[in-house]
């Protein structure tokens, strides 16, 4: 999956709940999230606000998706929680989640998987279904990261540590995201997003120097991203702009404001009419989906 179209990378999922609400609540809110706007991230970054922080552990929960799809068009999007990939120099990402996508006859289909970013995207065997309140998180410890993610709905769960040659932790995210499909590590595109409609996130936290709280804390500087995609053909920039497949719409993933101690905020699917001048946000690493290129 890729992160948005803003300075950053791809990501996925991982679970890790705040053990009481206590440990949620001791933070005090922080100041409002400044807006930025994604090709293909939607929802929220938190990133360090001394030089040289580090995020140890992201966790969050939602409830799968169910998308609607229509026949002759594919589209794809992915729900995670991860760690680095949104800074312009990074070159590494952990993330585990879920994914929502349309065949072209449409169908719906739904998976889980983790990522290991410069990797290829995992699938697991972990099934998932729309309504099934999910958990994730990855956290990371010396050179292992450790990914979780558990089907609360059914009871089934995965999790994998592994030993990592390049790890990022200057960033926390709980995303929704428009995958991408890569023939290079410098050739990808943005996927049409497929309509989610909406997707709660709860139990968000994270963890920096030995501190954990939800999203919005005064530990850290939270980035509120909103993904702007065109309904047709993809520019070089990763754009899809209206074309013969569809009328002229923008398809846009917004994220609600934070709200309650324990950082719960949703993000909702909408079609609008194609601006005539769009912006040019550059799509962040995220999740790869068919033909992903592999490191």
């Amino acid at each position: 999956m890729r992160l948005p179209q803003l300075p950053g990378r791809l990501t996925r999922r991982a679970l890790i709940f705040c053990a009481a609400l206590a440990c949620c609540a001791a933070a005090a809110p922080a100041a409002a999230s400044a807006a930025s706007v994604s090709a293909n991230w939607a929802g929220y970054v938190a990133l360090p606000k001394a030089a040289g922080g580090a995020f140890s552990s992201v966790s969050g929960s939602w409830t799968q998706p169910s998308v609607t799809c229509t026949a002759g068009r594919e589209t794809f999007s992915a729900v995670w929680v991860g760690l680095g990939g949104y800074r312009e120099s990074s070159t590494a990402l952990e993330q585990i989640g879920t994914e929502a996508d349309c065949s072209r006859s449409g169908k719906a289909s739904y998976s889980t998987w983790y990522e290991l970013i410069p990797a290829a995207p995992v699938s697991l065997a972990l099934k998932s279904r729309p309504g099934d309140h999910m958990v994730a998180s990855v956290t990371v410890k010396g050179h292992e990261a450790t990914l979780r993610l558990r089907d609360l709905t059914t009871g089934t769960r995965y999790s994998l540590t592994r030993a990592v040659s390049a790890l990022d932790t200057s960033s926390a995210e709980w995303i929704v995201e428009a995958p991408s499909t890569c023939l290079s590590a410098s050739s990808c595109e943005t996927l049409p997003l497929s309509d989610f409609d909406a997707v709660s996130f709860s139990s968000t936290s994270a963890t920096i120097d030995g501190r954990t709280a939800p999203v919005l804390a005064p530990y850290w500087s939270d980035v509120e991203l909103e993904l702007r995609q065109g309904a047709g053909r993809a520019d070089d920039q990763g754009w899809r702009h209206a074309g013969a497949e569809s009328a002229a719409a923008l398809v846009a993933a917004t994220p609600s404001t934070l709200s309650g101690t324990q950082g719960a905020f949703s993000v909702s699917w909408q079609e609008q009419p194609l601006q005539d001048e769009l912006p040019e946000p550059r799509p962040l690493p995220g999740y790869y989906a068919y033909g992903a290129y592999r490191a």
